[in-house]
C-alpha cells in the first residue's frame, strides 16, 4: 500500500474506536451499526449487553438496480421496517468511522423516515 492509503486506514480506524468508545447498545436501546464496502452497505442493530445481532439487512438483498445513495435510503427504511417488527423504537447510531455524509447519511435518513428514533 502506499503511504496515502495507509495514513487514510489509520484515520478510519481512529475515528471507529473514537466511536464505540462513546457508544454501547443495551437491551433498551440496542446499537445500529453500519458497515460500507465499496460496493454495498451492510447494517445491523446490535445488542451490546448479551453481544447478539437483533437484525441485520445489506443492498445485496433489496430488490431492483438502485443506485448507491438510493440504495442507502431504501436500505435504511428496510431495517426501520425490520426492527418495528420486532419490538426495537429506538437505537443509537455507529457510523463505524465513516464520516456523517453521503451513504451513511442517507441510511440514518431513512432509518429515520422508516420510524426508527436515535
Amino acid at each position: 500500500m502506499k503511504n496515502k492509503e495507509v495514513i487514510k486506514q489509520v484515520k478510519k480506524e481512529r475515528r471507529a474506536k473514537r466511536v464505540r468508545a462513546k457508544i454501547s447498545g443495551t437491551s433498551e436501546r440496542p446499537r445500529l451499526s453500519v458497515f460500507r464496502s465499496n460496493r454495498n452497505l451492510f447494517v445491523q442493530i446490535v445488542d451490546d449487553s448479551s453481544g447478539r445481532t437483533l437484525v441485520s439487512a445489506h443492498t445485496a438483498q433489496l430488490a431492483g438496480k438502485l443506485a448507491k445513495g438510493d440504495a442507502s435510503l431504501e436500505l435504511g427504511k428496510e431495517l426501520a421496517k425490520r426492527a418495528l417488527e420486532k419490538g426495537i423504537k429506538s437505537v443509537v447510531f455507529d457510523r463505524g468511522g465513516n464520516l456523517y455524509h453521503g451513504r451513511i447519511k442517507a441510511v440514518a435518513d431513512g432509518a429515520r423516515a422508516g420510524g426508527l428514533e436515535f
